[in-house]
């Protein structure tokens, strides 16, 4: 069994029927670790706040963090992982469809040297085609453009050394990105089958409405892994494409000016998508370098946080305000 301090950090969202048998599967899951658990209310207002607050005062291993409003999953993921204090951290849906049984499988696969332990759901309990089917899909998109060969990106359960979210940014949907931002970083990763259990209280927040917003994500974030310290890579790329494809087409057309003369018609709007291209593509330079611009300053004054705190509760001494 593992001697680190352990970090359970728990979003919750309008799951007052839940919380009090999660609290103690948790707790019976973790009776043999050093650890802490740290649920984040992300603006609940079914009373699963107030149930929240009472696992923080009479258990000191309980941390609640209460935001102030519904900022998302990922933000409340946010705020309990800049709360948590142990070496390793674990984010665990409070649904109650992930197990706390399998916390200790991910940190004995994690003693065998790994950064990150990510829990597959090979066996999902969910409707299939409104969430199993755009899942699959989506974990296979995302193991592609990100180079990482995880069969479950959208499971919470996941074990991380917290060196590696260190620094982390997370805003939108990233947090299902969070292992290609280790990976990125040099961790170690693997997967273990864990066991998804179907839910038997309240109601699922999230419809496939939400694979829009994991698209653009994850274009981002590609983009702030490959590029963004080089966003000129991209722009200036793609404007000396136009400028290339814009002097084929005035080539093109004084060439059938000078030469063969077969087609006349179309001269005037070769010349024109030439002129087009050459403008676009300097704007896309042009960009590229205020791109350059705003990432030093990115740099150099970032310090925002995706969520504000209205209240943390907490036993120990000095923790409560």
């Amino acid at each position: 069994m593992s001697s680190q301090f352990v970090s359970v950090v728990i979003p919750v969202f309008n799951e007052r029927e839940n919380l009090p048998p999660l609290y103690s599967e948790i707790a019976s899951s973790l009776k043999n670790l050093r650890h802490e658990m740290i649920f984040v209310d992300d603006g609940s207002s079914d009373g699963s706040r107030e149930i929240l607050r009472d696992f923080a005062r009479q258990d000191p291993n309980v941390t609640t963090v209460l935001l102030s409003r519904n900022f998302g999953q990922t933000a409340a993921l946010a705020a309990g992982f800049l709360a948590a204090r142990g070496e390793v951290v674990i984010p665990l849906d409070g649904d109650g469809q992930n197990d706390p049984r399998d916390i200790p499988r991910l940190l004995e696969k994690m003693s065998e040297g790994f950064d990150v332990v990510s829990g597959w759901r090979k066996k999902r309990h969910d409707a299939f085609w409104s969430r199993r089917v755009p899942s699959a899909l989506a974990n296979g998109v995302i193991s592609q453009v990100t180079g990482v060969p995880l069969h479950d990106f959208g499971c919470t359960l996941k074990a991380y050394r917290r060196s590696h979210l260190a620094n982390l940014k997370l805003h939108g949907e990233m947090h299902r990105f969070l292992p290609a931002w280790c990976a990125w970083r040099g961790a170690r990763i693997t997967e273990v089958e864990v066991n998804h259990r179907p839910r038997t209280r309240g109601q699922s927040k999230y419809g496939i409405g939400r694979t829009f917003k994991v698209i653009l994500d994850l274009l981002t974030t590609k983009f702030f892994s490959g590029y963004l310290t080089k966003p000129s890579y991209v722009f200036g790329g793609l404007g000396l494409v136009f400028y290339v494809v814009g002097a084929a087409s005035g080539l093109l057309a004084f060439y059938d000016k000078l030469g063969p003369d077969r087609w006349p018609a179309l001269r005037i709007p070769f010349l024109l998508l030439a002129a087009t291209l050459g403008i676009v593509g300097t704007l896309l330079i042009l960009m590229g370098l205020l791109a350059e611009l705003i990432v030093h300053l990115y740099y150099e004054v970032s310090s925002q946080k995706p969520y504000e705190i209205a209240e943390t509760v907490s036993s120990r001494p000095g923790e409560t305000h």
